[in-house]
């Protein structure tokens, strides 16, 4: 492809229509045959006990309960861990957190299924329960060893610095909340074989996992998805559900459906790891890092599923947008008695950015400085301060071009006084701003994910037939990489049809995470159609005698130099001629280096960059806060759909906005989740969004890796922009005690924790 072969046309997402009419076809919208059973699971009382008897009789002579299983009845793996065991499908023995399944049932209905789970009788043995960071710290209750990673001399810079500060800092857990629960289908074949629909972000992996649980070949199970609504990292491992289902299948020799509920989605399932940091910091009196050490504590949950590589992104985003000479970072894995916790929007870079902008803001209040003023002159530059601390170079660096672009863009400045001024003038309404920076790395941090695989058809009448490995979760994949393979061809749109991502069609697959789902796949598609290209050109150069012509594909024509072909009717000269018009493809990420055991190397293949002015107002009273205005720049490349894109930092805003303002997660001490449900559960509603919302992609942006269009990905780095919201809230706390004392507050940011915060620094001044 050209570097001047840039798409970025607006076109609807290929399901836009079945989205909002309900056209749409989910897992559970599948039509069932007459025999299907429905699942349901028992789930556990306790937080941490030993099951001492286990009574499921009742469950067994319950209404419509055709079958019943435990343990015992898995002939394979009784484990899902997608890295490391410790994900038993049942425990045998042990309780690990409150909800955990015990046993499950199939049944004529879904309805008969759930109430006769209800029926067990258990004896528990309890054990007393780590639900906590800090209670895991002072115990040492952790999944590895602590991970030390070191630059420079940060003990001696600190030491030596005009300026120090000490602190602590924590950011929350959040619950996915996919529109689409989890949910899986699975249909017996002949040959014991299974036909498994499922609605998960890693096809290969469930297959994996579902022919490891019932001691079969993988190619005995076919996993199909055509689209599933949402994931955000929630659906990348949990295969507890389709493990489940297969299993009762196999049993029964019917087609079982499990669909879990709201209530028992949140409780089964893991959510974005809580972060804790402490952290000491030196710096000059303009506000530059000199010397940081900082201890990084998750809590992980029960096992250890994604934790380690989660872990590892916060490590490798702990300087977010800036240049720290000297730095040292403790990372702790704790390890609890509550649900997994596993991938989510970010996969852990949030956190660590979270981490380094909360020391920032307070570096700005300190020196009784513009926080904007601060972040810049920390910023990594062009041509120096541009190695990280884990030694990659940062070559394609455009976050000063954006940051000041946008402070210009939005009037911050003369916002920024007016707000002051505001405040001055009014008792219980404050307003804040801030303006925050992201530097997002994209690639799977484990490096044999970086790849991907596709299988392009061209038929007789000109059509052409994509299937890749990559899951549709709403984010518009299937519309891009569709875009590029008609782009590629000198086809319309409407030319190019992608199925269901299908095991059987596109094996060992990588999950759709990590932000890299287009341009993995997009680039595996683009060459099983260069391969098709090229029998296309040798059989048209053989034939009509053309020489020393390089081919160009438009309007549905094939042209070399003055001799024009029509697609259709040279595809059908070609299949009368025995030439293959179909082709598999593959790619793999280039320049992908990291020693993760020295913590050294190039983890990722490029950064996304973006900045968001928030303008907020609080009511001191309540804690209640209102977001009055966004401004966002963010760099998408040379986008393939700026339409879909768009959307997708709109989204992404959003859902990051809830996380650190809306979205609280709670369990009690004994380790039971209260907040499980949408009444206790809040995730942000339309009155909740910014009521002016600007959202621009940087014009000038362009990839310089060899990626599909030159484009940079807008799946998880928009989160991050939510950032601004955050400290525009601490902001408008700070100036209750006039800027001269920087807010204590945690994410999230809720009306609670707000007027906690504002009566605490009420305290101080008195």
């Amino acid at each position: 492809m050209s570097k001047e072969n840039f798409i970025s046309k607006t076109r609807p997402h290929d399901s836009a229509y079945k989205h909002v009419s309900g056209f749409a076809d989910y897992t559970d919208d599948i039509k069932e045959p007459k025999e299907t059973l429905y699942g349901a699971i028992g789930l556990s009382k306790k937080t941490h006990a030993i099951i001492k008897k286990i009574d499921l009789n009742n469950v067994k002579s319950s209404e419509g309960v055709i079958s019943v299983i435990t343990y015992k009845d898995i002939p394979g793996r009784n484990d899902v861990g997608p890295v490391f065991s410790g994900d038993p499908i049942f425990p045998e023995k042990k309780i690990e957190f409150y909800g955990q399944p015990l046993f499950a049932v199939a049944a004529t209905s879904v309805e008969l299924a759930r109430k006769a789970v209800l029926k067990a009788k258990i004896i528990y043995k309890d054990l007393n329960p780590v639900v906590t960071i800090k209670d895991a710290l002072n115990k040492n209750n952790l999944l590895t060893k602590v991970k030390k990673i070191k630059r420079g001399n940060a003990s001696k810079k600190i030491k030596n610095s005009k300026n120090f500060l000490k602190g602590n800092f924590t950011t929350g857990s959040q619950e996915h909340f996919y529109l689409e629960g989890q949910a899986a289908f699975v249909i017996p074949k002949e040959d014991n074989n299974f036909l498994v629909y499922s609605s998960t972000q890693h096809p290969s992996e469930t297959q994996q996992l579902i022919a490891k649980t019932l001691n079969q070949k993988s190619n005995s199970i076919n996993v199909l998805v055509r689209r599933i609504g949402g994931g955000f990292g929630g659906k990348e491992t949990n295969f507890m559900t389709s493990c489940i289902c297969a299993l009762l299948s196999r049993k029964t020799r019917k087609p079982v459906k499990l669909r879990l509920d709201r209530d028992e989605d949140i409780i089964i399932t893991g959510k974005r790891h809580e972060f804790y940091s402490e952290y000491e910091v030196g710096f000059n009196d303009e506000g530059i890092i000199e010397g940081l050490k900082i201890k990084l504590a998750s809590n992980c949950g029960m096992s250890p599923d994604l934790s380690l590589a989660i872990n590892e992104r916060a490590l490798l985003h702990i300087d977010n947008a800036y240049y720290i000479s000297d730095i040292e970072v403790s990372n702790y894995l704790c390890k609890t008695n509550i649900a997994t916790s596993t991938a989510f929007r970010g996969f852990g870079g949030n956190q660590g950015m979270m981490a380094i902008e909360n020391i920032i803001d307070n570096i700005s209040r300190h020196l009784k400085k513009d926080s904007s003023n601060i972040r810049e002159k920390n910023f990594y530059k062009k041509n120096s301060r541009n190695i990280t601390h884990y030694g990659m170079k940062i070559e394609d660096n455009v976050i000063n071009e954006i940051f000041s672009k946008l402070k210009k863009k939005s009037n911050y400045k003369k916002r920024y006084l007016k707000i002051k001024k505001f405040n001055q003038q009014n008792k219980y309404k404050k307003k804040g701003i801030a303006i925050t920076p992201v530097k997002f790395g994209i690639s799977f941090t484990t490096i044999h994910l970086n790849q991907a695989g596709a299988l392009v058809h061209i038929y007789t009448d000109g059509s052409v037939h994509l299937n890749h490995g990559g899951i549709e979760m709403g984010q518009g994949t299937h519309t891009k990489i569709a875009q590029l393979v008609a782009n590629s061809l000198g086809l319309s749109y409407d030319k190019v049809y992608i199925s269901s991502t299908n095991t059987s069609k596109v094996p060992n697959t990588s999950a759709s995470a990590a932000s890299s789902t287009t341009d993995l796949n997009g680039a595996a598609a683009i060459n099983a159609v260069s391969k098709i290209k090229s029998n296309l050109e040798n059989f048209i150069k053989s034939k009509y005698k053309i020489y020393n012509k390089n081919p160009i594909y438009k309007n549905e024509s094939i042209v070399f130099g003055n001799h024009k072909f029509e697609f259709k009717k040279i595809i059908q000269e070609a299949y009368l001629n025995r030439i293959s018009l179909s082709s598999t493809g593959f790619y793999s990420t280039p320049k992908i280096k990291f020693d993760k055991k020295k913590f050294k190397g190039r983890p990722f293949l490029y950064f996304c960059y973006g900045a968001a002015v928030s303008e907020v107002s609080i009511d001191t009273l309540t804690g209640e806060n209102v977001i009055e205005r966004v401004d966002i720049i963010h760099d998408a490349g040379k986008a393939i759909n700026p339409a879909l894109e768009l959307g997708q930092i709109e989204g992404g805003f959003v859902q990051g906005q809830g996380w650190l303002t809306i979205e609280e997660l709670n369990w009690k001490p004994n380790g039971q989740i209260t907040t499980f449900s949408p009444s206790t559960y809040k995730i942000p509603a339309v009155s909740d969004m910014p009521k002016i919302f600007n959202v621009e992609i940087f014009k000038e942006g362009v990839n310089k890796e060899k990626v599909v269009n030159k484009a940079k990905t807008t799946g998880e780095p928009p989160l991050m922009l939510a950032m601004s919201v955050f400290y525009a809230i601490k902001d408008a706390i700070a100036s209750v005690g006039n800027y001269i004392i920087s807010p204590v507050i945690d994410a999230p940011a809720t009306p609670e924790k707000i007027l906690m915060s504002i009566n605490n620094l009420k305290n101080k001044i008195k």
